[in-house]
């Protein structure tokens, strides 16, 4: 029989230290362990975007070729699909835009032309605005592009005017380089609306009788 002393040296000392089995079990790793968006369902996209991920390729292609007039920009675009949000949307949008051919950017800049955008503006103002597009586009071949964003319908003549008769002192390369990425900014724009035009049609409608009419969105910023 042993003694009180061999019993206490003999016993694990679990209450004085840490004591660990040679052999211990192991454990099963905790679900906390993996990333909040991992344990539970991915959010679904906001209804627009649902839609043009759910369109027919040639439907699709259709829609975003209101956005911008280069098909091989729409293809690519349109090919990517689905989207998990917009800001991924738009991001394809931006790497297919930096990605165009000169062909692919002066198709897209043969389908821009001017919009009329009076609101309200002193008459003088749109006679100065008009014959200041009409001497861009006897410089450069295509319609004056750009992005006015942010700024309010009332604001944008004087815009237009200023940016016309700034650019117009560009040679050519520079000012196509511009306008690429104006045309960019403009896709993006015409992207929001057409996410917005799309979720506002209703889930009956059927995806392949969609209409230019329905999508209304090939009239450019500037």
């Amino acid at each position: 029989m042993k003694s009180p002393r061999e019993r206490a040296f003999a016993a694990p000392r679990s209450l004085a230290w840490p004591y660990t089995p040679r052999h211990a079990p192991r454990r099963t790793p905790l679900s906390s362990h993996l990333p909040a968006q991992v344990r539970g369902p991915a959010s679904a996209p906001d209804p627009g975007l649902a839609r043009l991920n759910s369109l027919p390729p040639d439907t699709a292609r259709t829609a975003l070729a209101h956005c911008c007039g280069s098909a091989r920009w729409a293809h690519r675009v349109a090919a990517h699909r689905p989207y998990p949000d917009t800001a991924s949307l738009l991001a394809a949008a931006d790497e297919a835009a930096y990605d165009m051919s000169q062909g692919d950017l002066t198709e897209a800049l043969a389908r821009e032309f001017s919009a009329e955008l009076g609101h309200g503006a002193p008459y003088a103002a749109l006679l100065a605005l008009d014959a200041a597009r009409a001497q861009y586009e006897r410089t450069f071949g295509h319609a004056f592009v750009i992005c006015l964003d942010g700024h309010p319908p009332e604001e944008r003549v004087d815009q237009l005017l200023a940016a016309i008769r700034r650019r117009l002192a560009h040679e050519v390369d520079e000012e196509r380089s511009i306008a690429a990425d104006e045309l960019r900014l403009v896709a993006r724009s015409r992207l929001a609306h057409l996410l917005d035009r799309l979720a506002g049609l209703h889930q009956s409608d059927p995806d392949d009788g969609l209409s230019e009419a329905d999508f209304g969105l090939f009239a450019p910023v500037g």
